[in-house]
């Protein structure tokens, strides 16, 4: 997922900057049908990553509670896959942001009195 929203931010930055003509319009549809793809799989990610995170905290809550030892390595494990989510979430934020911005700059291509907010 990475290398596709990479790829495709490149290729979208490439032609924002190129001078050639364009049908702005149809540019336009297709980046919004590309919001919507990473916008959903940020908000399936972001589902995911609370859930972990919740059951990371109650497994703390309950090693504290009982003291005991065998959730140890439930904790361990429930952490090793919290940090590469968050890292993940992280990507597809950024960058669903960022592809919003040059959603604005497109606009800004057919209509030049567009301000973003």
């Amino acid at each position: 997922m990475k290398e596709r929203i990479v790829s495709y931010m490149k290729y979208i930055d490439d032609i924002l900057e190129s001078e050639e003509e364009r049908n702005w319009q149809e540019e336009i549809e297709k980046h919004l049908i590309q919001i919507r793809f990473f916008a959903h799989e940020r908000l399936v990610h972001l589902i995911v990553f609370a859930l972990v995170a919740v059951c990371t905290v109650m497994s703390i809550l309950a090693f504290v509670a009982v003291q005991e030892l065998m959730l140890i390595p439930l904790i361990v494990m429930l952490f090793v896959l919290l940090i590469p989510y968050c890292a993940h979430y992280y990507l597809l934020e950024n960058n669903v942001q960022r592809m919003y911005e040059q959603y604005d700059k497109m606009r800004n291509k057919i209509d030049p009195s567009f301000k973003r907010g």
